[in-house]
C-alpha cells in the first residue's frame, strides 16, 4: 500500500463542525496570567516538547501523512484560542502539521544521545505562536537509516503531558497504516465535548460536596511561596529557563520502597519529602502548595487531547509528626482526600478567597510540584517496521524553553534505568539561576536524608 492510498482520517471530520467554543474552566484560569502580549499561557513560548528516539527504516512521507492524521484527529490540536474579554475557542478545518527533517548523519555513534538533547532543547527554544495552525509540529533528525530522533511540539493550551503520549500513541498507529501495515485506534471524544460536559454535566450533589470539603479543608490556608531574586515589579524581560538534574537509583528504590510499605504511589513519598523540607526551610507546621492533577474527569476522556490539568492546593499539617513515616502518611491522606474531590481551581479558590494572599506579594512566587506518570504503562512501541522509545533522561540545561506561566515548577519523573529524572523550570525575572542550583541541590541532600535507612528520619 501506498502513501496515497492509505485511508485518510480527514474524510471523516464532519462538516458541522462548530467553529466557536468556550474555554474550558482550565483555560479561564490560565487568563489570569495573561497581559494580551506575547508573555504567558498565550504566548508564542507556552509550549511543550516531547522526544522519542527511532530505530528502523523511517519514511518522512509516511510520518508527515501519519501527523497530518493526528491533527485531523484530534480538534484541539486545530484549535485557536480567541483573546479578549468574549475569549472562545475556534476550531479550524484539518490542515498540513510541519515537519521538518534535518540530517545529522555526522554525530558520532556515541555523542548521538548528547545530539538528541541537543535537539530537543533547540525546538523547546523556539517561538511557536497560538495563531499558527494546527498547533503540532515534529522535527526529526536522522542520524542515519535506522537511528532517529523525533521532536514533538504543541502549545500547551491544547495539550498537556497526557496528552503528547496519547499523540505519539495515534502517530504511530496512523504511521503503521501509511506505511502499509494494520492498527486501530480507539473512538475519542474531543475536547469540546468534555467543555460541555465539566460546564453543565457534573453531578450537582457531588460538586456541593467538593465544594464544601476546599472550604472546610482550606479555612485559614495560605499558600506557601517562595521569596523571589527580583521584585514582580522590577519588569525584567520574562523568560522560562530549565535547570535539569537526577537523583541517583539508591534513592529511586527507597522511595519506591517506602511507598510499597505505606501503601503510597512514588509521587506521595516525594511530595512528603518536600513537605517536610518545607516545613524545615521555613519552621512552619502547616504547609500549602501547589500540585496537579490530570482533571480529565470520567474516563471516558481519557483518550482525548486537550489541556485538561488542573491546578491543585494541597495542605498538610505536620503537627505531632515525630518521623518522616509520619509525613507519608499525612501527606498520603491529603492527597487521597484533594483527588477524590477534583474540581477546577477556579472554583476552589471561590471556597478560599484569601489562599493566594501569600504569593501576590511584590517579592514571593509560586513553587509548584508535581511527579508525572504515563498514562500508558509501557512507552515503547512499533509503528510498521519502525520502533521506538521515549526521551525520559534529559540532562542538559537551558537558560529558554518552554513557557510557565509564573514562579517556578519542579518536574519529576522515574526513569526505568533507575534514577530519578528532574527539571526545574523558572521564570529567570524572578529567579536567579544560582537560587535554582541551591534549591535543587538543597532538596536533594533532604530527599536522600528522608528516605534513606541510613538517613536521621529515613
Amino acid at each position: 500500500m501506498s502513501v496515497s492510498e492509505a485511508p485518510s482520517l480527514i474524510d471523516d471530520i464532519p462538516s458541522d463542525e462548530p467553529d466557536r467554543v468556550p474555554l474550558s474552566f482550565n483555560q479561564e484560569f490560565l487568563r489570569a496570567f495573561d497581559k494580551g502580549d506575547a508573555e504567558g499561557p498565550f504566548g508564542p513560548r507556552y509550549t511543550i516538547v516531547c522526544g522519542w528516539r527511532l530505530t528502523g527504516p523511517l519514511d518522512p512521507a509516511a510520518l508527515q501523512q501519519a501527523l497530518d492524521d493526528v491533527v485531523a484527529r484530534h480538534e484541539a490540536l486545530r484549535t485557536e484560542i480567541r483573546r479578549g474579554e468574549d475569549a472562545h475557542q475556534r476550531i479550524a478545518r484539518p490542515g498540513p502539521a510541519r515537519l521538518d527533517v534535518r540530517d545529522l548523519s555526522g554525530t558520532a555513534p556515541g555523542d548521538r544521545d548528547l545530539a538528541a538533547e541537543e535537539l530537543l532543547n533547540e525546538v523547546e527554544a523556539g517561538p511557536y505562536p497560538m495563531s499558527d495552525l494546527p498547533l503540532l509540529r515534529a522535527v526529526v533528525g536522522r542520524f542515519d537509516d535506522r537511528d532517529a530522533v523525533l521532536a514533538l511540539m504543541a502549545h500547551h493550551t491544547a495539550v498537556d503531558e497526557w496528552s503528547m503520549r496519547v499523540v505519539m500513541r495515534d502517530l504511530a498507529a496512523r504511521y503503521a497504516v501509511r506505511s502499509g501495515h494494520d492498527a486501530e485506534l480507539p473512538e475519542v471524544p474531543q475536547y469540546r465535548e468534555y467543555v460541555a460536559w465539566e460546564r453543565s454535566g457534573v453531578d450537582p450533589q457531588w460538586l456541593g460536596r467538593a465544594q464544601a470539603y476546599w472550604r472546610e479543608k482550606l479555612d485559614g490556608a495560605r499558600m506557601l511561596g517562595s521569596k523571589t531574586d527580583h521584585p514582580h515589579s522590577a519588569g525584567l524581560p520574562k523568560l522560562t529557563g530549565w535547570r535539569r538534574f537526577t537523583f541517583p537509583a539508591d534513592v529511586t528504590s527507597a522511595v519506591q520502597r517506602i511507598g510499597k510499605e505505606t501503601r503510597c504511589s512514588p509521587f506521595m513519598v516525594l511530595l512528603a519529602a518536600y513537605v517536610r523540607f518545607l516545613q524545615e526551610k521555613t519552621g512552619t507546621d502547616d504547609v500549602v502548595i501547589p500540585t496537579f492533577s490530570s482533571g480529565r474527569g470520567p474516563a471516558r476522556f481519557h483518550e482525548t487531547v486537550g489541556s485538561f490539568f488542573n491546578f491543585m492546593p494541597l495542605r498538610a499539617d505536620l503537627t505531632g509528626c515525630d518521623d518522616f513515616r509520619d509525613v507519608v502518611t499525612r501527606v498520603r491522606t491529603s492527597c487521597v482526600q484533594a483527588y477524590s474531590h477534583d474540581i477546577p481551581f477556579g472554583q476552589v479558590l471561590q471556597q478560599a478567597p484569601e489562599l493566594m494572599l501569600p504569593v501576590m506579594q511584590d517579592d514571593m512566587a509560586l513553587v509548584a510540584f508535581q511527579v508525572f506518570r504515563s498514562p500508558f504503562p509501557s512507552e515503547r512501541g512499533t509503528a510498521g517496521e519502525l520502533e521506538y522509545s521515549v526521551i525520559r533522561r534529559r540532562l542538559l540545561s537551558q537558560p529558554v524553553g518552554g513557557d510557565i506561566p509564573d514562579g517556578a515548577m519542579w518536574h519529576l519523573e522515574l526513569d526505568p534505568g533507575g534514577e530519578i529524572v528532574g527539571s526545574m523550570a523558572y521564570n529567570s525575572n524572578l529567579f536567579d539561576p544560582a537560587t535554582i542550583d541551591d534549591m535543587v541541590t538543597e532538596f536533594g541532600a533532604a530527599l536522600r536524608r528522608l528516605v534513606l535507612p541510613s538517613g536521621d528520619e529515613g
